[in-house]
């Protein structure tokens, strides 16, 4: 064996096998087809990347197809947050397609099924239908409408159709084996009566197909060579191919490929749910702002707090292609953002903290413009102004009053450097009567300034603070964000509901100072706060009030980093 083909996995391997035994390599065709009900999120990016991936790989075209088969929940809101969000990711389609676009025609098999008595209309109701299928270790029992004529199942069909029953009345269902092991088998739902406006066709329709009958026929339609889905569909796909193999009879002069359905793992991540029905409750609740909240694990969420397509594209690769499942830790998700805005965040300073600092021998009244570089060990950054003056803001945990030798920063008798700008040594400092500490003095040795390349400058201090002048300072809003849930599997409990693991302090907003450079950040731009994390402008920031967001920090405070 190669190592070309060992490096493959395991769709590769079936696409390379079936191109091996005579598939003709222009016959590749893939696809995918979210449902229009919510947002995509974080578990949604491993399907878009195999797909879109395989495409890639073999100059073959995906079709993004939404399967809009259900108006009571489907919004074109939706549709149009899918395709923001593919695009977003990097991704082109080669045909924009929709399930509702194919309702004549699967209504139009529909009734060839019924006519070669392959499916019938039952009037039984939900309930009846659930008990007279029977349990997984026992078989079901017929219906007392299975065999009802061809004629009269036609007749119900259209009166169905044509709107003259009403919702529950009557359902079509496939007539195929009431004992079969696979329930899925035990004649499933086609069509059911609903009466509700569709984002598309309107009130056209008032009988919709069932998942099972029209996806793996949009299939078909599309000529789709692979049909790609995640572990939960496996048990579908007898029926899978019940449907396609009957429905070939009738067209396969026309359409000449039946699709293959195959299975990979999906994408779990702990901390994280990936429903989204139960993502819609949060949204819904108030429990987060909306679906682009960046606490939510919905790719307009992660966009929203900052991450990139790079980041989450290599989030994906890493995490391959797999049969079985697994739950990947949210901490390489995090991994894989800090190593990417590490090579392409400017590094600037801002201070959330802040206590005041007063450098008692720096003249008042004076200032000063300093040049700093936006990345101290890469070129193409560019460099900004930093004013500096007799007031600084500190974060004030970066000062005490007393400290071991093991604390680097700012304490009393001892020196530290400013971050492009002067060494500093803290002399005293003023407390209020609760004890707190409110402005600290300091003096400065003015032949120490950064890049001067004095002696002094050279000379070696093991702490390096960042600051902001009091004076120049930019009021900024940041809302600094935790996990959204506090256990790692928050919707495997069976005794509880994943709503009590929310973390009631997944978002501080927080009152901070930023360098003046910032004041012309544009919604969207990512920098690193040196020492503190990665940040990006919020949607809500405007030029009269800046609002950043914490992407992630410098390092992962879970795994017991500071």
């Amino acid at each position: 064996m190669s190592e070309e083909r060992e490096s493959l996995n395991f769709i590769e391997h079936i696409i390379e096998d079936d191109l091996a035994n005579g598939m003709p390599k222009k016959h590749l065709r893939f696809r995918f087809p979210p449902e229009p009900n919510g947002y995509l999120h974080i578990g949604h990016t491993k399907a878009i990347g195999i797909s879109f991936g395989l495409g890639q790989k073999y100059n073959a075209p995906v079709n993004l197809r939404f399967d809009d088969t259900n108006p009571a929940k489907e919004e074109q809101e939706y549709v149009d947050a899918i395709k923001r969000d593919i695009k977003w990711l990097g991704y082109i389609w080669a045909n924009e397609c929709y399930s509702s676009d194919y309702f004549q025609q699967l209504y139009d098999w529909a009734v060839l099924l019924i006519k070669d008595g392959k499916a019938y209309v039952d009037s039984q109701t939900s309930e009846e239908m659930r008990v007279q299928k029977g349990t997984p270790t026992e078989v079901g029992t017929n219906s007392p409408y299975r065999d009802r004529s061809v004629e009269e199942n036609l007749e119900l069909f259209l009166g169905m159709k044509d709107g003259k029953f009403k919702e529950g009345e009557h359902v079509l269902r496939a007539k195929i084996d009431m004992g079969d092991d696979n329930m899925l088998m035990r004649d499933p739902l086609m069509y059911r009566i609903l009466y509700k406006h569709h984002h598309r066709t309107g009130n056209d329709w008032c009988i919709y197909p069932m998942y099972d009958w029209t996806h793996g026929e949009s299939d078909y339609i599309e000529q789709i060579s692979h049909s790609l889905c995640s572990l939960e569909f496996k048990p579908h796909r007898k029926l899978y191919n019940w449907f396609r193999d009957n429905v070939y009879e009738y067209s396969s002069s026309i359409l000449p490929l039946p699709p293959k359905q195959r299975e990979f793992s999906r994408l779990n991540l702990s901390y994280t749910i990936m429903s989204k029905r139960k993502l819609l409750k949060l949204v819904e609740e108030g429990i987060v702002s909306g679906w682009d909240d960046p606490r939510m694990p919905t790719i307009s969420g992660l966009r929203r707090r900052g991450y990139t397509p790079a980041a989450i594209r290599s989030f994906v690769e890493t995490v391959g292609v797999s049969k079985r499942e697994n739950v990947i830790d949210v901490a390489l998700l995090e991994f894989k953002i800090r190593e990417d805005l590490n090579k392409t965040a400017p590094r600037v300073m801002g201070v959330l903290d802040p206590v005041k600092v007063v450098i008692t021998n720096y003249p008042e009244g004076e200032e000063e413009i300093l040049e700093a570089s936006y990345n101290d060990y890469e070129d193409g950054f560019g460099s900004r102004a930093v004013p500096f003056s007799r007031e600084i803001y500190i974060e004030r945990e970066d000062f005490r009053e007393e400290a071991n030798k093991k604390f680097f920063r700012l304490k009393l008798g001892k020196e530290v450097r400013l971050k492009n700008a002067y060494f500093i040594t803290a002399n005293s400092c003023t407390k209020d009567k609760n004890g707190t500490i409110t402005e600290i003095q300091c003096t400065y040795d003015p032949l120490t300034k950064s890049g001067s390349g004095t002696p002094e400058s050279m000379r070696k201090v093991k702490g390096t603070l960042h600051w902001v002048s009091v004076k120049h300072a930019v009021k900024a809003e940041v809302r600094a964000y935790d996990r959204l849930f506090l256990d790692e599997a928050p919707d495997a409990h069976k005794d509880k509901d994943y709503m009590e693991f929310l973390n009631p302090n997944s978002l501080e907003v927080i009152d901070a100072f930023v360098e003046p450079s910032l004041q012309s950040a544009k919604i969207g731009e990512r920098f690193q706060f040196q020492r503190l994390g990665y940040f990006n402008v919020d949607d809500d920031s405007t030029s009269e009030k800046l609002v950043f967001n914490k992407t992630v920090g410098l390092r992962d405070s879970w795994g017991g980093g500071k």
